[in-house]
C-alpha cells in the first residue's frame, strides 16, 4: 500500500508534469490538465499562505465595511434606489440581525453627518482612503497570486477603483430589480402551470448568476494583467457556487446563534460575522488561484526539472534560444515569441521566459510588439548580430549581477580569483570566433 501511495504521489508531483500534448490523447491530456490545475491550486494555497492573506483582508474589510456601504448607499440614493439597495443589503447578510442592524446604523450615521456638513475635509479624505486602501490590498494579494511584480499606477488606481465603486451599486440595484420583476411575473402568470415552475427556478438562480458575475468580474479586473474570460468565468462559477452554498450555511448558523443570545448577548453574532468574512475571502482567493492555474497551467510543465536545472543545461538552452532569435532576424522573419520558442523546440515555457528575461537584462535582446493591440511580445537582437558570439554572451551572463562583497579577492583569496578569471578568459578566447547566427 505504501509503495502504491508513493507511486501515485510521484505521478502527481513529477511524472504528470512531464507529459506533453502529443504523447497522449486529447481527452486524457485535458483530464491531466484538470488534475494538474487542482494540484497546483492546493500547492499554491499552502505555499502562499492563503488563509493568512484571507485573515488580513478580513481585518481590512472590517475597517472599511462602514465607509464602503456609506458610499454605495450614497450612490444608490443619488439614483433613487435606496430602498432596493437596503433590501439587497439585508438579503446579502441573511436577513436582519444584530450585526446587520449595527452596520446599517453606522452607515446611516455616516450619511447623516455628511448631510449635516460636519463630515468634510479630513473626514472625507479618511473615508476615501479607507475604501481605496481596501481595494489596493485586494489587488496586492491578487498580483501576488499571479506572480506580478508591478501594480497599477496611481492614475489607473484612481480611475479603475472609482469606476468599480460607481458600477457596483448599479449592478446590485439591477439584480434586485430583476428579482422583483421575475417575482411579479410569476404572480401574474400563476395560471400558466407549465411556465410558473420554470420562472421560479429562474428567480432562485438569479442570486447565483449575480454571484458568478461578481466573482468573474473580480478575477478579470483586480490582477494587473490580461485575464482570459474563459478561465475567469470557470473560476467565477465554481467560487460563486461555493460562496452561495456557504451563505446558506451562514444564514442557518445565524438562526442557531440567536438561541444563545441569553448567554453571550449581542457578542454572539460578531464571531460568526468575522468567520463569514474569513471563509468568504478564502473562497474568493482560492477561486483566484483556480483562475491563475487554469490560464497558466502550460507554464508549469517540467516544473521540478526547471527549478532544479543544471547550470550547463541552462547555458545550453540560453545559447539555443539566442541562436534561434539571431537566425530568424538574419532571415528577416517575424520575431520569435516565448510561446513559439517553447512549442517549436520542446522547451518548457517557464524556462523559456526565464532565459528571455535574462537575455533582456544583459542587453542581448529587445522586446518588440508589431501590433499595439496584440498582447504577444516578440524578441529580436539588441545590436549587430555579426558581433554576437558565444564568448560575449557568456561573459555578459557571468558579469551580470552584483560583485560588491567584502570577500578579499585581492590578497587573501587572490589565487582563487585568478584561477577563475584565467579559466574564463581561456574559454572566452576559444569561443570568441563562434557567432550565434552561424550555429
Amino acid at each position: 500500500m505504501r509503495k502504491r501511495i508513493a507511486e501515485i504521489w510521484k505521478f502527481l508531483s513529477y511524472d504528470i508534469w512531464r507529459i506533453t500534448e502529443n504523447e497522449v490523447t486529447k481527452r486524457k491530456y485535458s483530464l491531466y490538465n484538470a488534475i494538474k490545475t487542482l494540484y497546483l491550486c492546493t500547492d499554491r494555497f499552502i505555499e502562499y499562505r492563503i488563509l493568512s492573506k484571507a485573515a488580513a483582508l478580513t481585518y481590512s474589510t472590517l475597517l472599511a465595511i462602514v465607509p464602503i456601504f456609506a458610499m454605495l448607499f450614497a450612490i444608490a440614493r443619488g439614483f433613487g434606489y435606496s430602498a432596493l439597495m437596503e433590501n439587497e443589503f439585508y438579503r446579502a447578510f441573511g436577513g436582519s440581525s444584530e450585526t446587520t442592524d449595527i452596520i446599517f446604523k453606522f452607515v446611516e450615521s455616516y450619511l447623516s453627518e455628511t448631510k449635516g456638513g460636519v463630515f468634510i475635509g479630513v473626514g472625507l479624505i479618511m473615508l476615501l482612503w479607507t475604501v481605496l486602501n481596501l481595494i489596493n490590498d485586494i489587488e496586492i494579494v491578487f498580483n501576488r497570486i499571479w506572480n506580478l511584480k508591478k501594480g497599477r499606477t496611481i492614475y489607473r488606481m484612481i480611475t479603475d477603483y472609482f469606476s468599480m465603486l460607481l458600477i457596483t451599486p448599479i449592478v446590485i440595484v439591477v439584480s434586485g430589480g430583476l428579482s422583483l420583476f421575475m417575482s411579479t411575473s410569476v404572480e401574474d402568470m400563476i395560471n400558466f402551470e407549465l411556465l410558473t415552475p420554470f420562472l421560479k427556478f429562474l428567480i432562485k438562480l438569479i442570486p447565483f448568476v449575480f454571484t458568478w458575475f461578481m466573482f468573474t468580474s473580480l478575477y478579470i479586473v483586480m490582477p494587473n494583467t490580461k485575464v482570459k474570460f474563459k478561465y475567469a468565468l470557470i473560476a467565477g462559477i465554481l467560487a460563486g457556487s461555493a460562496y452561495q452554498g456557504f451563505q446558506y450555511i451562514y444564514i442557518g448558523s445565524q438562526m442557531w446563534v440567536t438561541r444563545y443570545n441569553a448567554i453571550y448577548g449581542s457578542f454572539a453574532a460578531l464571531p460568526m460575522f468575522l468567520l463569514w468574512m474569513q471563509i468568504s475571502w478564502t473562497i474568493c482567493l482560492f477561486g483566484a488561484l483556480l483562475n491563475y492555474a487554469g490560464q497558466n497551467i502550460r507554464n508549469f510543465s517540467f516544473d521540478k526539472d526547471t527549478r532544479n536545472i543544471s547550470r550547463r543545461y541552462k547555458d545550453f538552452i540560453t545559447v539555443l534560444i539566442m541562436s534561434l532569435i539571431t537566425k530568424r532576424f538574419v532571415e528577416q522573419g517575424p520575431p520569435y515569441t516565448a510561446q513559439e520558442l517553447s512549442e517549436d523546440n520542446q522547451i518548457p515555457l517557464r524556462l523559456t521566459v526565464q532565459v528571455l528575461n535574462n537575455l533582456t537584462e544583459i542587453g542581448f535582446i529587445n522586446e518588440r510588439t508589431d501590433d499595439i493591440k496584440s498582447d504577444k511580445v516578440g524578441y529580436q537582437p539588441a545590436f549587430d548580430v555579426n558581433q554576437m558570439n558565444v564568448a560575449m554572451l557568456f561573459e555578459r551572463l557571468d558579469r551580470h549581477g552584483s560583485e560588491n562583497f567584502k570577500v578579499d579577492n585581492t590578497k587573501e583569496f587572490n589565487n582563487e580569483w585568478k584561477v577563475l578569471l584565467e579559466a574564463r578568459e581561456d574559454y572566452y578566447e576559444r569561443t570568441s570566433k563562434i557567432l550565434l547566427k552561424d550555429l
